[in-house]
């Protein structure tokens, strides 16, 4: 059976690649491989959630399902004094998401959890793409533990195509959540904004 990006110890032979990305005005320099999620460039879901945080954005910031980095490298790019804590169940991808924050001379938390089985603690606000593919019960899971993990004040910020579901997952977050709003839209994607 072939590795999915959540798989936890991935058994793709290594195809490391290297390259890099302006975000914030910074040439960002990232390296991946095989068995992670879009592993030849930074998925543009996740890009547009990072240029559509807050800009006032600060405290501590959850990366849920971070796979290589890419979203931790940008948010700190972007805002440099918030501290950020990555999560993934992909053994390489987290090890990578640590040698790409130190790459670009940056510093994060890293935590192996699948999910928030491995999470403890609240935070300002918990960003995630999250894994659409592992099924709807998976990713509503981890839309469900992400209020439970959000400090007073606190929001999820999350992409979705619409075609992967952003309508009912937002129907979904608007009964979940005390707001739940579209913040930015782009070729198909969706960046919601939820606070509890």
């Amino acid at each position: 059976m072939p590795d999915h990006y959540y798989t936890a110890q991935p058994e793709s032979a290594h195809e490391e690649r290297h390259f890099t990305a302006v975000f914030g005005g910074r040439t960002l320099a990232f390296e991946t491989d095989a068995g992670v999620f879009s592993k030849q460039h930074i998925d543009p879901g996740s890009e547009l959630l990072c240029r559509a945080l807050p800009d006032d954005l600060e405290g501590s910031v959850l990366d849920m399902g971070c796979g290589w980095g890419a979203m931790t490298v940008m948010t700190l790019a972007a805002h440099p004094d918030v501290a950020v804590t990555m999560a993934d169940v992909n053994e390489r991808a987290l090890a990578l998401a640590q040698r790409n924050v130190q790459k670009n001379g940056m510093s994060a938390k890293a935590i192996l959890s699948d999910g928030f089985s491995a999470i403890d603690g609240a935070f300002d606000a918990v960003i995630t793409n999250p894994p659409i593919r592992a099924s709807k019960a998976v990713v509503y899971g981890m839309f469900e533990d992400a209020k439970a993990h959000l400090l007073p004040g606190g929001a999820l910020y999350l992409v979705v195509r619409k075609q992967q579901g952003a309508p009912s997952a937002l129907k979904f977050l608007k009964g979940l959540y005390a707001s739940a709003e579209v913040i930015r839209r782009d070729a198909g994607y969706w960046v919601i904004a939820c606070r509890a």
